[in-house]
């Protein structure tokens, strides 16, 4: 393959001087059905304002294809259509997958046995533009250079260098749509200059359609990296998320679809905020949702439970619901990081399939067992993955890992691990809570806080428990605090007492480590081990 030229070739742009073939354009008019009528589509292009009127022009597009190539198959099994002067020269192997193919011809010149065609003359190449009213093909017919289309694209290289007899004509054709007519012109003339004028967002995206029909990857990259530079909006954003699957799989084309998802991310980060806009997302929208780390809710049973509502609203039938769940969706739940109480509610959800169901849910236990380091090397391998199952989201209130215990008395010992931009976070006043862990039948939790010493005025790092029922209930235990600290690493005594509890109200130290909050941050070997900090909370009932 040549490789590719970054020089300007503008001024060789349809001029005979410097070409050494001539592109023969057919323009098939755009038809569209429109209240049972049968019209012609003119000037699509100046209708398309807006990524509104592209996304409705395009969706009519695809209709119409689909007609067109059930027609055609109709007419190719009816009868065979021979040219004899206009043979078609479409190679399968020149292209795959694409949206729409390409259609690219050789046009011969007629000539008595023995003698070397003429070419046309100036007057048939100036003549750049006449209709055939019979068969409503309008017609252009441009000078172009083989070597610089060759070079831009592997679409052209491999029309000119097949070997064939065709490869050496000088003219040849090209079937094009109306609606793709001055998005191909704009397509040529980046492939010798490096720029066009298009500017508008529409137009830069038919531009980017042409470029991927005839493969040129450098122009799909400008067109991505123009539409990047673009305000976003969630229209937008579903837009390029839903362009064909050889767009989308393009690499030029990855940092505009990256963006799509992180605009959509960011927007309903707070998916419970957003709930009603974000139940009517599309499957493309939910999947860059749902993939987030950053999406801010209470613990992975939300998600859980907002990705069977999503799926039953849009998928109402068992099977299909089943079926996109267990090939596509489900993989969105970080299952390792939801409760016990709601895996266990997934073994018996009939949204999944029961094997699929009793896989996650195992594979869930698996990692919850795993000791903390062995988690955390899990979570790293998956950094970079599409779907990751590891890692842990930016839950609002942070899973534990409880150890529970019937006698001599009722206890539960309580494992938080911080990370230290988690701490980061809570200055000046932030705070943080733990999933509720459960004993002698009622609800705690643990939350750790940023907060003034009252002492001597400074900040300071605070560890607090609290029961979640509220009303006349009363609970008497024993609790000690403790952290993880260097260099033994093991988990040092900081606080113990008794406390009454009587519903909604906690105990705990407004100062744990007994030093200012710049102190607890800056001293990162001490209290941090790996980059996380380690609390543990034991609680006992004397009854």
């Amino acid at each position: 393959m040549v490789s590719e030229v970054d020089s300007d070739f503008g001024f060789a742009f349809n001029d005979s001087n410097f070409s050494d073939r001539v592109l023969r354009i057919e323009i098939v008019r755009d038809v569209v059905e429109d209240d049972d009528e049968v019209v012609e589509k003119r000037d699509c292009e100046g209708e398309c304002t807006s990524i509104a009127d592209w996304a409705r022009h395009r969706k009519r597009r695809r209709e119409d294809i689909k007609k067109d190539n059930v027609a055609d198959e109709v007419m190719q099994r009816g009868e065979e259509i021979l040219s004899s002067h206009m043979p078609d020269t479409e190679d399968g192997d020149t292209y795959e997958n694409q949206d729409e193919e390409a259609v690219a011809m050789v046009e011969e010149i007629p000539s008595s046995p023995g003698e070397t065609p003429d070419p046309p003359g100036e007057d048939a190449i100036e003549e750049n533009e006449f209709c055939n009213m019979d068969c409503g093909i309008q017609v252009k017919t441009i000078h172009i250079s083989s070597p610089i289309l060759a070079a831009k694209s592997p679409f052209f290289y491999k029309l000119f260098s097949n070997g064939m007899r065709e490869s050496e004509e000088r003219h040849v054709t090209l079937r094009i749509q109306a609606s793709e007519e001055v998005a191909l012109m704009d397509l040529l003339n980046f492939m010798y200059s490096n720029t066009f004028s298009t500017e508008t967002p529409s137009s830069l995206l038919d531009v980017l359609m042409a470029a991927n029909k005839f493969q040129v990857a450098s122009c799909m990259r400008y067109c991505s990296q123009m539409l990047c530079g673009f305000p976003m909006t969630c229209e937008s954003a579903l837009l390029y998320l839903d362009l064909p699957s050889s767009v989308m799989m393009a690499d030029a084309v990855q940092p505009l679809t990256d963006a799509a998802k992180n605009f959509l991310a960011v927007r309903y980060k707070d998916i419970t905020k957003f709930q009603e806009e974000v139940l009517n997302l599309p499957l493309a929208g939910i999947e860059a949702v749902l993939s987030s780390d950053d999406l801010q809710v209470s613990s992975e049973d939300v998600v859980y439970d907002f990705l069977l509502k999503w799926t039953r609203i849009h998928y109402p039938r068992i099977e299909e619901r089943r079926e996109i769940l267990t090939t596509q969706l489900a993989r969105l739940i970080r299952f390792p990081h939801m409760t016990c109480r709601k895996l266990k509610k997934t073994l018996t959800c009939n949204d999944f399939d029961p094997d699929y169901a009793s896989k996650v849910v195992l594979d869930a236990l698996f990692f919850k067992a795993e000791i903390p380091h062995r988690q955390r090397f899990l979570a790293s391998e998956e950094t970079n993955t599409a779907h990751c199952r590891f890692v842990e989201r930016a839950y609002k209130y942070r899973p534990v890992k409880v150890l529970e215990f019937e006698s001599p008395h009722p206890q539960c010992v309580v494992y938080l691990d911080l990370k230290k931009e988690e701490c980061d976070h809570l200055f000046p006043s932030g705070q943080v809570y733990s999933q509720a862990f459960h004993l002698g039948g009622q609800g705690f939790f643990l939350s750790a806080h940023c907060n003034m010493d009252q002492q001597s005025s400074f900040y300071c790092f605070g560890l607090f428990l609290g029961m979640q029922e509220k009303g006349s209930v009363s609970f008497s235990v024993d609790y000690e605090f403790s952290a993880r600290s260097k260099p033994t690493e093991e988990f040092l005594s900081k606080y113990k007492g008794n406390y009454t509890f009587t519903g909604g109200k906690a105990v705990g130290y407004r100062n744990l480590f007994g030093v200012s909050w710049s102190q607890f941050i800056a001293d990162e070997s001490v209290y941090f081990i790996d980059g996380v900090l380690y609390l543990k909370a034991e609680l006992t009932i004397k009854l």
